[in-house]
């Protein structure tokens, strides 16, 4: 985001300040992995409450994190030149409030659904926090963040079961490897800055062309993970003919990634792995409904 665009959106209603700050285009990635693992617990047919409640929590929690992380990273952000102004879009005593009203949110809606959901509530928002710290120790920050998204499917499988199963454990291991390649794409245009900062990443340990190859082969096993989740739900061949169109969305990406162009990178971030998660949900929806 440039000054100029911050400046605009500095002026504009509190609403989109906030959402802007919070990035709510980008619930679209974890979304569809969570409702495509409540219509697989479900037999294609999740009761409205339980929908409902599940899509209340996935809101609430990735807000949340995203708080946390803006609140954890305030100081740092304004000295990175690609988020420099991003604190002038909601006040820092907003954010904290914003932070406990949905994390808050998050637990109630969490506890409303069944006594296990209830009782994870808690450790997935340890999970989701933790990441935005993780940069300060380790280089495998990329995998925390995988780690958090995660959460969100096998969240919603439990909120339909009321336990933990195998195959949103396999898809959560998809997730993590998907999640943790784009991230490490994303993380190229930060490679300087992070450096100077001290802060950790693969990327900076690794350097770009490495972490781009790395980015590359977790994308792989990722495609791996997600046939393998077809097979442990007993999905059928609409979901599978589904995913030659994944396969192609992530070369695009990664072809993109190659040129080392931010506005390329930005682009391909986005389109991509939105077209990813939507791909995955219709073809999990259409391969239960048909």
């Amino acid at each position: 985001m440039t000054a100029s665009s911050t400046d605009a959106v500095a002026q504009s209603n509190p609403v989109t300040r906030f959402l802007r700050l919070v990035r709510f285009s980008h619930t679209i990635f974890a979304l569809p992995f969570a409702l495509g693992a409540l219509l697989v617990a479900a037999n294609g047919r999740p009761a409205p409450r339980t929908l409902l409640l599940v899509l209340a929590c996935m809101v609430l929690a990735r807000t949340a994190a995203m708080l946390f992380n803006r609140l954890s990273d305030w100081t740092l952000d304004q000295t990175n030149p690609r988020t420099a102004t991003r604190h002038r879009l909601v006040r820092k005593s907003a954010a904290w409030t914003l932070l406990t009203v949905s994390a808050v949110g998050f637990l109630i809606a969490s506890a409303a659904i069944n006594r296990t959901t209830a009782l994870l509530a808690p450790a997935a928002l340890a999970i989701i926090f933790f990441y935005s710290l993780t940069k300060r120790f380790t280089s495998a920050t990329h995998f925390f963040l995988g780690l958090a998204l995660a959460v969100a499917p096998a969240g919603a499988w439990v909120a339909q079961t009321g336990r933990l199963d195998f195959p949103p454990l396999v898809l959560g291991a998809g997730v993590v490897c998907w999640v943790a390649g784009f991230d490490l794409i994303y993380a190229t245009q930060d490679v300087d800055f992070d450096r100077h900062e001290g802060l950790r990443s693969l990327v900076v340990r690794l350097g770009v062309a490495q972490s781009l190859r790395l980015a590359q082969w977790l994308h792989v096993i990722m495609f791996l993970a997600l046939i393998a989740f077809g097979y442990a739900a007993n999905l059928g061949a609409i979901y599978y003919a589904a995913m030659p169109l994944i396969s192609a969305a992530l070369l695009y990406e990664h072809r993109c990634a190659r040129t080392l162009d931010l506005a390329a990178i930005n682009r391909a971030f986005f389109q991509s792995n939105a077209f990813v998660s939507a791909i995955f949900l219709l073809a999990v929806a259409l391969d239960r409904w048909c």
